[in-house]
């Protein structure tokens, strides 16, 4: 484990599965498939996009899930603030804002205290190469410490970022921000997406991780049950 464990949080709710699916109705069906070995979901862009967003948080929140709203704010301070407003009573757990420091700032003051920000560092599907075509030029750890620590100077209670970056990010910030990792694979899952900085589930929380978010590997397995399964074997074999 980590020189700074994280959290005591209920081991089954370590697992957040992205509900990255086109339609309200099929994320239900996968939802009712997965059952109690699931407790904690992301819904994100895609469903939105659906015009079922809503309606499926609250369907989540009535069957006693928890949510996290992916939706990655990034506009002008006073509209996201406006946003932030009128998710923070929607009973979701987390909302995710990109890593600029007046709209975290802004998110941040806006927010109930049952909603919690977390602040993008990188995606975990940008490489070095990416960066540096738009002209970044500090390494990608770098980077992402310094939004990290912007994130937490500017009241967000956490951040994502990838498992390779978690490790140093929990022996910068200590143990109170959250740290919510995607890009989890299963150490023998084959690659073909378009996911670039990977860990397993166990790395991800052995380096300090709260959360890993989770998708393609259970939605896209041939059993979605046993893939979920699995995950939360290998998160309860850490914690153990």
């Amino acid at each position: 484990m980590s020189a700074r464990p994280p959290r005591e949080i209920p081991t089954d709710e370590r697992l957040i599965v992205a509900l990255d699916v086109p339609e309200a109705e099929t994320a239900k069906r996968l939802v009712e498939q997965l059952g109690d070995s699931v407790r904690f979901y992301k819904i994100g862009l895609e469903l939105a996009m659906s015009g079922e967003y809503f309606a499926l948080l609250r369907w989540l929140i009535a069957t006693d899930k928890r949510v996290f709203t992916d939706l990655k704010f990034y506009d002008i301070p006073a509209t996201v603030a406006s946003a932030v407003r009128q998710l923070s009573d929607s009973g979701a757990t987390f909302l995710t804002v990109h890593g600029d420091r007046s709209i975290m700032e802004a998110a941040a003051a806006a927010k109930s205290d049952d909603l919690r920000i977390l602040a993008v560092t990188v995606l975990t599907s940008i490489s070095q190469q990416d960066l540096e075509s738009t002209g970044v030029k500090l390494p990608i750890a770098e980077l992402v410490s310094l939004r990290a620590r912007q994130a937490i100077a500017a009241g967000c209670d956490g951040i994502i970022a990838s498992g390779l970056e978690v490790e140093r990010l929990r022996n910068e910030l200590g143990p109170q921000p959250y740290i919510v990792t995607p890009g989890i694979r299963p150490q023998d899952a084959a690659r073909n997406d378009d996911q670039r900085r990977v860990v397993t589930a166990a790395q991800a929380f052995e380096r300090g991780a709260d959360h890993i978010v989770v998708g393609r590997p259970i939605h896209a397995a041939e059993n979605p049950l046993h893939a979920a399964q699995a995950i939360q074997a290998e998160i309860a074999a850490v914690f153990e």
